[in-house]
């Protein structure tokens, strides 16, 4: 019994490291461009595009689909960028435990 008393309170350590680990990501960011730096998206630890710079040397209004297609890959980017983010700050806690994403 003994040991199952320990094992628990190592989960519930473990789930209060991840609590923190939530908390810490959040708040964090990531830039990613595209287009050589004329668009920039940041995205946040929840995946949440906070913000999107586009230069106006990139703006024509003759090629809507290449500012589209900037555009789309910067978020992509950015949130594939944040995804990296958590999951390394999800390691350092876990260990490489293997755990399911819980951020997502």
């Amino acid at each position: 019994m003994k040991g199952f008393n320990n094992m628990i309170q190592q989960a519930q350590a473990l789930q209060q490291k991840m609590m923190e680990v939530q908390r810490e990501v959040e708040k964090k960011t990531v830039e990613s461009t595209a287009g050589g730096g004329m668009v920039k998206a940041v995205v946040n630890g929840r995946n949440q595009v906070v913000d999107l710079k586009i230069e106006k040397e990139i703006v024509n209004p003759d090629d809507i689909e290449m500012l589209r297609d900037l555009i789309i890959a910067a978020i992509n980017k950015g949130l594939e960028d944040a995804q990296a983010m958590v999951a390394e700050a999800v390691n350092r806690v876990t260990g490489n435990m293997n755990l399911p994403n819980i951020f997502k």
